[in-house]
């Protein structure tokens, strides 16, 4: 299955290093952001060949390897590799400013950091990248304030708002509008494709409202629930206070596209690690 360009996501199979753009974010020239496939890079077996990740389970790719698919992927989107500043994720809602004085950490340079699912900035020239095999990736530009934050929210990111979380650290840290922001749910595993018990479902139900289960969750033969990330996070920048026209789903996901990306549930964790890029220009 071969993923086709839609209005809310791009690609072009045309070039080398191919990855993923978003006409939501495209339309302002301030910014440089992608997505990355699995295709382009170097590391091999079921790291094969984009893995950006060195530390997605027990074995480990070599890590000269993924430092030439991260030079490659940053070719291919337009950024200088020295700039990325890289998150530390462990599934919370710790979210971090970032600057010119945090390019190279997790890349070139030990991080200072850890536990950190989740970036902002208004700084130029410092790449955020957080990384996916299946969680869903929230890209926010704030384009008032000319500032940016890309957060990375798998199903506990998601019940614990993450996404919230990141909107009330640009307002307080620039003084971001939430109505300003745009935001882009980008590519993550889809409701049909996302199969989760009765111990998740019931952190869902307390996170979000009664009236909102049968909008996230729907029962599947098995027992078990169907759990509609993107809609989910959608409620989640709703609540802090984006505005419907500014939310935009990206529509791809992992699992049914898992010839082009990563799936940590189709693989059963034999898999690389993809990411997503954002960073303003000088």
């Amino acid at each position: 299955m071969q993923f086709k360009s839609t209005k809310k996501a791009v690609i072009d199979y045309t070039v080398t290093i191919p990855h993923i753009s978003f006409p939501a974010l495209s339309e302002y020239p301030f910014i440089i952001h992608g997505f990355s496939t699995r295709f382009g890079g170097v590391s091999s077996g079921f790291f094969s060949t984009m893995n950006l990740g060195y530390d997605s389970g027990p074995i480990a790719d070599n890590p000269n390897d993924v430092k030439e698919n991260f030079r490659r992927i940053a070719s291919s989107i337009g950024f200088d590799p020295k700039t990325i500043v890289i998150s530390k994720q462990v599934h919370k809602t710790n979210v971090r400013y970032v600057d010119q004085n945090d390019c190279g950490k997790g890349l070139f340079r030990p991080r200072d950091f850890d536990e950190v699912d989740g970036f902002i900035t208004n700084v130029p020239n410092v790449t955020l990248v957080t990384k996916y095999a299946d969680c869903v990736p929230l890209y926010f530009v704030d384009p008032v304030k000319k500032a940016i934050g890309l957060s990375h929210s798998g199903w506990r990111g998601t019940v614990q708002k993450i996404g919230y979380v990141t909107v009330k650290e640009m307002q307080s840290k620039f003084g971001t509008d939430p109505k300003d922001i745009v935001s882009v749910i980008g590519p993550s595993i889809c409701k049909n494709c996302f199969e989760i018990g009765e111990e998740v479902a019931e952190e869902f139900r307390k996170a979000f409202n009664n009236w909102e289960e049968e909008r996230l969750l729907s029962t599947n033969e098995n027992g078990k629930y169907q759990c509609d990330l993107w809609a989910a996070n959608r409620l989640v920048l709703l609540e802090a206070g984006l505005t419907e026209e500014h939310i935009h789903i990206s529509g791809v996901c992992t699992s049914c596209y898992s010839d082009l990306l990563f799936s940590h549930r189709k693989t059963g964790g034999k898999r690389g690690s993809l990411a997503a890029f954002l960073a303003l220009k000088e």
